[in-house]
């Protein structure tokens, strides 16, 4: 399906040259912001006290949240668990104060607000488990990545692999370069939705090397300049509608899905646009860069992979 089909291919490789300068650019400054500020992590990585009270009908987790940052917590994390009228409650470690403290701290402060709040339970997680999660979150990085380069291998061509996979992490750095800019508040959900960005950018990639390949057979006269742009200019209009409609559902849990979804939301509409970005300016121009030909994608050139209808077909390169 296509909204509107551009008549004549748009150069976007006679730029490619500047947009990956400011690519490169914007990419140094991420990871000067990841070496010199650092990620803030949440408690599931650092370590804290996790709390679950029960309310006797539907809790304010709004009402929770302030009052629990009027206590002096920073970064804490409150969200429903389980039903409306159960909430958990995540608070950062802090020095000089047992987990044991904190609990009674806060189920102090709730109880004067409400007298029929509940204690359901309380847990210390530890710094060792939050390097463990963290340890795990970064071997699932990297099993994410090498999947992605072995399938573009083998149904591409390693150049459009290679291409791929630098696209995909200059995505992954430049979500973390914001996080670590800002001191948002990285968590495991960040982490999911850095993950999925993953597979969702090399999705837009493989839809651009797919016509690529398909141009290579189609336009024998074309140079891959030519069969690049034209791949890219076609898929415009799969791009708006795929990328418009998911974008409006990762805006609407951002605005309206409260500070539970705000940081998931937010890295992936990072994620999104910067993925759209890259699989155009980066890993099509580093394909082309890297010498992509007709060669590569093309094995054997037979009758029947032209089409009749091209005044090209049968034209040698």
């Amino acid at each position: 399906m296509e909204f509107f089909k551009i008549r004549r291919d748009i150069p976007f490789m006679e730029n490619a040259l500047v947009f990956n300068i400011i690519s490169f650019l914007t990419f140094a400054a991420a990871v000067f912001f990841l070496v010199t500020k650092g990620l803030h992590l949440s408690v599931e990585f650092t370590g804290g006290t996790v709390m679950e009270v029960g309310y006797s009908q539907s809790a304010d987790v709004e009402g929770v949240r302030k009052t629990v940052a009027g206590l002096g917590f920073a970064d804490v994390q409150v969200q429903n668990f389980g039903t409306s009228r159960d909430v958990l409650i995540r608070l950062p470690a802090q020095k000089g104060v047992s987990s044991a403290q904190q609990s009674e701290k806060v189920l102090g402060a709730l109880k004067a607000a409400d007298p029929n709040v509940q204690l359901r339970r309380t847990e210390f997680v530890g710094p060792q488990v939050g390097e463990e999660l963290a340890t795990d979150g970064l071997k699932a990085l990297g099993m994410v990545v090498v999947g992605i380069m072995v399938y573009l291998a083998f149904r591409f061509e390693w150049k459009f692999a290679v291409a791929a996979i630098i696209a995909n992490l200059h995505d992954v750095v430049i979500i973390l370069g914001f996080f670590a800019f800002f001191q948002w508040e990285f968590s495991l959900a960040v982490l999911a939705a850095v993950l999925a960005v993953l597979g969702y950018s090399v999705n837009e990639s493989v839809v651009i090397f797919d016509r690529i390949r398909e141009n290579f057979r189609r336009y024998r006269k074309m140079n891959t300049v030519q069969v690049i742009d034209n791949a890219i200019t076609s898929t415009i209009s799969r791009t708006i509608i795929t990328h418009g409609s998911t974008q409006i559902m990762v805006l609407s849990m951002l605005l309206f899905g409260g500070p539970t979804l705000h940081y998931f939301a937010m890295a992936l509409t990072i994620g999104i646009l910067f993925g759209i970005y890259s699989s155009v300016f980066v890993a099509a121009a580093i394909a082309m860069w890297l010498g992509i030909k007709r060669e590569d994608l093309v094995k054997s050139a037979t009758k029947k992979d032209e089409d009749p209808a091209d005044p090209n077909a049968g034209a040698t390169v």
